[in-house]
């Protein structure tokens, strides 16, 4: 109960790198606040990466969980207000699989709203100079999955209290540098930092001090 679970996802499609992945494995180990940060590596697969999710959310039991991904295109760092009960994914998973109109939890509730400390967040990341905003769609891909996947199991689990969401990065350098076109991106650096930041202020919401 005093950890942190902080998850990012393996590199996917064309990207050759994930700035998620770099930011977890920066952050895996380091305290926020009252609570030590927990990272964890997740499949671009969505079967595999719930299932390592639930098993995450058995064993660590954490107080808070951060979850990451990479939205390559977007201009700045977005905190995910929602997730939907709906898998249509415009490219591949890793697996090769393209789900079209799935339900992530069949018989589930149409949707769940993040349960971080959004405004705070939002807040924090504007006074640490980082260019922030919500957003209200985490697409129809794993990383919406995951987050949804993530707010029922908790609930499942008695837990529902527990603050849980999303946010998604922008590209790193060596992900805009794979594109076909021009995107905007920050550097891995500042991107873990929006992360860190993240972590720091949602633990604060545990602990009362924000």
């Amino acid at each position: 109960m005093n950890t942190l679970l902080l998850t990012g996802f393996e590199p996917f499609h064309t990207h050759p790198v994930n700035p998620s992945a770099e930011a977890t494995r920066t952050l895996d180990g380091t305290q926020a606040g009252n609570l030590r940060v927990v990272s964890a590596l997740l499949p671009v697969e969505p079967h595999a990466a719930c299932a390592r999710l639930t098993e995450l959310l058995g064993t660590q039991r954490p107080a808070a969980v951060l979850l990451t991904g990479l939205a390559s295109g977007r201009p700045q760092v977005t905190l995910e207000r929602v997730a939907v009960n709906v898998m249509d994914f415009r490219i591949p998973d890793n697996a090769g699989q393209q789900h079209r109109d799935a339900p992530v939890q069949a018989g589930g509730p149409d949707a769940y709203l993040s349960t971080l400390p959004l405004r705070a967040v939002l807040a924090a990341w504007h006074g640490a100079g980082i260019p922030g905003q919500l957003s209200d769609t985490a697409g129809t891909f794993v990383c919406n999955a995951v987050m949804y996947h993530a707010l029922h199991t908790l609930r499942a689990l008695g837990r529902p209290d527990v603050p849980c969401g999303f946010l998604h990065l922008p590209a790193s350098a060596g992900v805009a540098l794979a594109e076909a076109k021009a995107v905007p991106y920050l550097p891995q650096p500042e991107l873990t930092r929006a992360v860190e930041v993240a972590a720091r202020t949602v633990a604060a919401s545990v602990s009362g001090e924000a």
